[in-house]
């Protein structure tokens, strides 16, 4: 108790009423100052000062003074975060409280002449915003030399000129715990170039990057522009790549700003901060939607099938069952939840989708009324090694899920899919795409509203190429491709899991699209990632190239020959239309089943073929 008086009782000083007389005595005193030298100098220092007059005036000015300026609250002003609001209020209650001296006359009070009160008026404003601005500014050169003198400072360049980069600036000279010496701005609005920001000069924009930098002897940059402007960001990353900078960036919304400062939001600018994409928001009705239902995910442990039950939470679902082999993952995705939503409803579950048994007994135990299946062995390398464990995980494991939901019956099944199932080159393809075809066949002959959704690469999913840079990247290199020429479609988690959601309520179809936009070339990428870490590319960091993988393609593709786009829904859902399932689909699956069982890698991948004709298998 005592320990909380200490921290929340204020000092002489800092006690209100103390310090609302100290300084309605100070404004006084500097009213009566300036008066008095107003006289003195009309006089020319010579002529004596009618003392009755003089005396009578000097006594009705501070009554003027001290009505106006109780009335327009300029004894409320903070020192240490003194703004332009608070000059423009003294500025109006001095003319103010001039305006009430000169018509005081009219009331009885002695006439002063015209010169004095001018002169009084501008003597009087300038030592009241003196005295309301200089511990400002002293606190501001004193933490900014004090900041030289330890010698360690990062001379740095902020990008955007506008309202945030103004406020992340002063954020930064008000406070000692960095180490940023801002030396200008960066702003591709030429009207501003050349002006002063808060005393800092536009020097450009984002082309005139490299110059300042070299010119400057710039360290960092900090961008400080809207959350929409990624191909801003792209821009300042290529500018600054090879030459050594560190980037970070600011998170812009002035909502964040109500309860800490700007300078202590900068974070490393992500990957993800490159990408043109756009938050993906739920309608209410949208939301209305997910009410109070009860939704089972598999894969609930890992990157994307954690995102889900995330997303679902916040929609407000009503019990969550989440379901993963992964006792680990598992666990820390139930802490999570206590840790994060304490009041939502969220059961974990250990199985293994290939246990038929398990799936149908946890099915009936549970009663979803929607499953999102997102367990599946996703490494391509590793499964091209294993052919047979990926066909017992992903399609046989599929397979049973289907069956226990159709048993059910459950109302809605969405089945995560691949552009990697297109035209597969990969026995992971080719597994994720018997999955497409078992779904779309339950969906056709059930009740159920079965939906496939592919889209292509998640930056920073477990395993993908995004934390395989990061870590070489922090290890020192060397970063590894697999060929210069390849590129993958990209977009975020959160991105890809709200798509999901709306294409599985949305009721479109039985294979869903994802738009991802343009394909991103990795060498490009692994460039930007090293150029983000302040390092130069194939000079700090090399950057080596593998060869293809076995599986591995140059370039994904998002549909194949005989399919054609029938709706494009919420501008990035493409509901498909393709060839229906293979005649004879659950009896070949089942002599897959029995290939694979005896680990018989060779006909098992020839009767994947024969389900997957577009499959091409690598040479032997």
């Amino acid at each position: 108790m005592s320990s909380r008086r200490q921290r929340t009782q204020p000092t002489a000083l800092q006690h209100p009423l103390l310090r609302f007389s100290l300084l309605v005595f100070v404004d006084l005193a500097l009213c009566a100052m300036s008066f008095t030298l107003a006289w003195l100098l009309h006089a020319d220092g010579h002529a004596a000062i009618p003392a009755r007059s003089a005396a009578t005036s000097l006594a009705t000015l501070l009554v003027c003074r001290i009505a106006v300026n109780l009335a327009c609250g300029v004894h409320r002003t903070s020192f240490s975060l003194a703004s332009l609001q608070d000059a423009i209020r003294v500025v109006v209650a001095v003319g103010l409280g001039s305006l009430a001296f000169v018509l005081a006359p009219l009331m009885g009070a002695p006439r002063s002449p015209r010169a004095v009160v001018v002169l009084e008026m501008l003597m009087t404003g300038a030592a009241m915003l003196a005295v309301r601005f200089m511990p400002r500014v002293a606190q501001t050169y004193r933490t900014r030399f004090a900041r030289l003198r330890r010698g360690d400072v990062r001379r740095t360049l902020i990008v955007g000129a506008g309202a945030a980069g103004e406020m992340l600036y002063r954020d930064l000279q008000r406070s000692g715990e960095h180490d940023y010496h801002v030396v200008g701005f960066i702003d591709d609005d030429a009207s501003k170039w050349r002006n002063l920001v808060s005393g800092r000069p536009v020097l450009g924009g984002v082309p005139a990057l490299p110059a300042a930098i070299a010119k400057h002897r710039i360290s960092n940059v900090l961008i400080a522009v809207p959350r929409d402007s990624q191909e801003l960001v792209r821009h300042v990353v290529t500018a600054c790549t090879g030459l050594g900078i560190n980037i970070k960036t600011l998170p812009v919304s002035f909502r964040y700003f109500q309860d800490r400062g700007a300078g202590a939001m900068l974070q490393n600018v992500s990957p993800e901060d490159l990408l043109s994409r756009r938050r993906v928001a739920f309608a209410p009705h949208e939301r209305s939607a997910f009410a109070g239902r009860r939704v089972l995910v598999t894969g609930a442990a890992g990157s994307i099938g954690s995102e889900i039950c995330r997303q679902l939470v916040e929609l407000g679902v009503g019990q969550l069952f989440a379901v993963d082999i992964n006792e680990n993952g598992l666990y820390l995705l139930e802490q999570r939840f206590r840790r994060e939503a304490p009041a939502a409803s969220v059961a974990t579950y250990l199985a293994d989708i290939r246990d038929a048994g398990r799936l149908d007994a946890l099915l009936q135990h549970c009663r979803p009324q929607d499953v999102f299946h997102a367990a599946a062995h996703k490494h391509v390398p590793l499964m091209e090694a294993a052919p047979c464990e990926a066909i017992k995980n992903n399609v046989l494991g599929t397979r049973n899920l289907l069956r226990a939901a159709e048993r059910l019956p459950v109302e809605c099944l969405v089945f995560i899919s691949t552009d990697k199932a297109v035209a597969p080159s990969s026995v992971m393809g080719a597994t994720k795409r018997v999955g497409e075809i078992m779904t779309r066949d339950v969906a056709r002959r059930s009740g159920i509203r079965g939906c496939a959704v592919r889209f292509g690469n998640v930056l920073g999913s477990d395993g993908s190429v995004v934390p395989l840079f990061k870590q070489q990247i922090e290890a020192g290199g060397p970063v590894t491709i697999t060929h210069p020429d390849v590129r993958r479609y990209f977009m975020t988690i959160p991105e890809a899991v709200s798509l999901v959601l709306k294409a599985a309520y949305g009721r479109y179809g039985e294979l869903c699209v994802l738009d991802m936009g343009e394909p991103i070339r990795i060498l490009d990428l692994a460039r930007q990632m090293i150029g983000m870490a302040g390092l130069v590319p194939d000079q700090d960091i090399e950057i080596v190239v593998t060869g293809l993988r076995p599986g591995e393609k140059l370039n994904e593709e998002l549909m194949t020959e005989d399919e054609e786009v029938t709706l494009r829904a919420e501008d990035k859902i493409q509901v498909i239309s393709g060839p229906p399932p293979p005649e004879h689909l659950w009896e070949t699956i089942a002599t897959l089943e029995d290939a694979a069982g005896h680990e018989d890698a060779a006909r098992a991948l020839e009767v994947l073929q024969v389900i997957v004709p577009t499959y091409r298998r690598p040479a032997p």
